[in-house]
């Protein structure tokens, strides 16, 4: 690979400069308190960052999916197999791709989808959720819409339908689309075949397409994340981004203890006491992420609801403008559910007790949730429910391989509309195995899984019923 066009070829000098600046103008406890707020501000970056050089650029890594630009499917439903991540979700099946738009606009093309829910999300290296093309923001209709980056001034064509600007060149794409079971998979795959991922110039039949600049990604290595080596990172990061202008007087302040875009080495050159300054307010700004995941009722934007044993919680999530100067607030979500969805799209109220606050057990208890006809959750498009054991977080075997159950099931309702769902690690009986979610001979965690929950579902924030030992 090639090297930074313009920044890196003036780093060295930048990086000297910042330095500096920083050592001769920052005392150290304004160092300190910096470097915790860079830290914070840079931590979600960072976090996506080391998800990017794992997926699409280190070929070598286990993770590695594809290059940049192309599309690369998940194309079995999910089962106890799956080990990758934690309290992965059957409902849908995931497409992926990371965009580089540095030289010209990507065009995502989707085809008609108007007989189940899918939606393709469109992430910035900030972790905002800066765009929505499906079936909750552009329809079932077939289409293409264009993603560019910061720098793109347009026109989109004009057989396009929308057009997308990221604040950064790097983005990621996560498709998912709605699958109903092992019969349904051929279904999802025939679809997944046509998305499709296409530079403009390709797609407005031009022959040739212009190239991004070399470019020399830096690997990313945890230990020097975790110390005064971020700025690095941060550095290199800042240089694939745009900075809105209510966040220009920011930078100017992380400026003095060494952030700079584009000044790659900019650690190397701190003073001792400098670097111990800006290493102790990195470790303030990590306690402070992980108490806001411990407790996030303390964040702003953010709302939690906990009863019955269920707990649920919006704001995490939401795009630039939402997010702006929430920062802690999006440093505790890419700690706690990177690249997780706007409220409006999806929503997962979760449980680990019973009503009574014990624990939820197999090996101890047979469990039931009565939910009367106007406490079924509110959505538009469906809802479900997933076991999970613990402490592992991953689905459980058993005979019937079910491993969630919700509106799509073959589930038998009350005359009154009602439903019982029948939480146990034995089978229920032949007339209740329909609405039976088996649960593992021992601990375990429920996650509701809302598409498209109406608005009624957000004031207050739903919670399901409580959850009872069984009579």
């Amino acid at each position: 690979m090639g090297l930074l066009p313009a920044c890196a070829k003036n780093e060295a000098a930048r990086a000297a400069e910042s330095a500096r600046q920083a050592s001769t103008e920052v005392a150290p406890d304004e160092a300190r308190a910096i470097a915790k707020d860079a830290y914070i501000y840079a931590f979600p970056m960072m976090e996506s960052y080391r998800t990017m050089y794992v997926q699409a650029v280190d070929r070598t890594a286990p993770g590695y999916r594809g290059p940049f630009n192309e599309l690369t499917h998940m194309t079995e439903l999910l089962g106890p197999e799956f080990e990758d991540v934690v309290r992965p979700n059957n409902d849908t099946m995931y497409s992926f791709a990371w965009l580089d738009l540095r030289a010209q606009p990507m065009v995502i093309s989707v085809p008609e989808i108007s007989d189940r829910y899918y939606s393709v999300q469109l992430i910035d290296m900030f972790t905002h959720n800066f765009a929505y093309i499906g079936t909750r923001t552009t329809g079932t209709a077939a289409g293409s819409y264009v993603v560019a980056g910061p720098r793109w001034e347009g026109p989109a064509p004009d057989s396009t339908r929308g057009a997308f600007q990221s604040e950064t060149d790097f983005v990621y794409c996560i498709i998912r689309t709605e699958v109903r079971g092992p019969e349904d998979v051929a279904a999802v795959l025939a679809l997944q075949k046509r998305y499709f991922i296409t530079p403009m110039n390709v797609f407005l039949g031009r022959a040739t397409a212009p190239a991004a600049a070399g470019i020399t990604f830096p690997s990313y290595v945890p230990q020097r994340v975790r110390s005064a080596g971020f700025i690095d990172l941060f550095n290199f990061l800042l240089g694939q981004v745009v900075v809105v202008p209510e966040e220009q007087a920011l930078m100017e302040r992380f400026a003095e203890i060494g952030v700079q875009p584009g000044a790659l080495s900019a650690s190397l050159r701190l003073s001792p006491s400098l670097r111990q300054a800006i290493e102790a307010g990195m470790g303030e700004g990590i306690v402070a992420i992980a108490n806001g995941a411990r407790d996030p009722s303390t964040l702003e934007g953010v709302t939690l609801r906990t009863a019955g044993g269920w707990s649920g919680m919006n704001g995490l999530f939401g795009n630039g403008r939402s997010m702006r100067g929430k920062y802690l607030t999006r440093a505790v979500a890419a700690m706690v559910g990177l690249y997780g969805n706007d409220f409006e799209e999806a929503y997962y109220p979760m449980a680990s007790e019973d009503a009574s606050g014990n624990a939820l057990d197999g090996s101890k208890y047979d469990y039931v949730i009565r939910l009367s006809q106007d406490w079924l959750p509110p959505v538009d498009a469906f809802w479900s429910v997933t076991m999970y054991g613990l402490p592992d977080q991953l689905m459980v075997a058993n005979p019937m391989n079910r491993y969630s159950i919700g509106d799509r099931s073959d589930l038998r309702y009350g005359t009154d509309g009602s439903l019982t769902i029948y939480i146990q690690r034995d089978s229920p009986g032949p007339g209740r195995e329909s609405n039976w979610l088996p649960a593992p001979d021992g601990p375990f965690s429920l996650q509701f899984r809302m598409y498209l929950p109406k608005p009624e579902a957000m004031d207050p924030l739903y919670l399901p019923p409580p959850i009872r030992p069984a009579d």
